[in-house]
């Protein structure tokens, strides 16, 4: 289905792209209606960045191009890694312990139904 494809990014999300993906795997390809009722009912971190970028892409979806919210599915929904914070503990006998904090950018693209 070629339509209009309407996109939205949330960039340095402080969560690792891979606890981020298995929230975006249970709302690939729904409506985007029903992908927020389910993140909102989740009690994982990473739910409501992935559900404030949907919301934003459904804006973008009525404010630019004039679409109706509730013909919008999740045609392709991605959780890219972003910079690592890289950090060191201390660790026995005066080594260091590496710390990788990672971050992650979220992509949302809806289409019409």
């Amino acid at each position: 289905m070629d339509g209009i494809e309407v996109q939205a990014v949330l960039r340095w999300i402080g969560l690792s792209p891979f606890k981020v993906r298995l929230i975006i795997g249970m709302v690939r390809g729904r409506k985007a209606e029903e992908a927020l009722q389910m993140l909102r009912h989740m009690p994982q971190a990473a739910a409501k960045p992935v559900a404030k970028t949907i919301r934003s892409a459904m804006a973008n979806a009525e404010e630019n191009f004039g679409l109706n919210r509730e013909d919008l599915y999740i045609s392709r929904i991605t959780a890219d890694g972003g910079p690592m914070l890289k950090r060191f503990k201390a660790g026995a006998r005066g080594r260091a312990k590496p710390i990788l904090r990672r971050s992650s950018h979220i992509t949302v693209v809806l289409q019409e139904r």
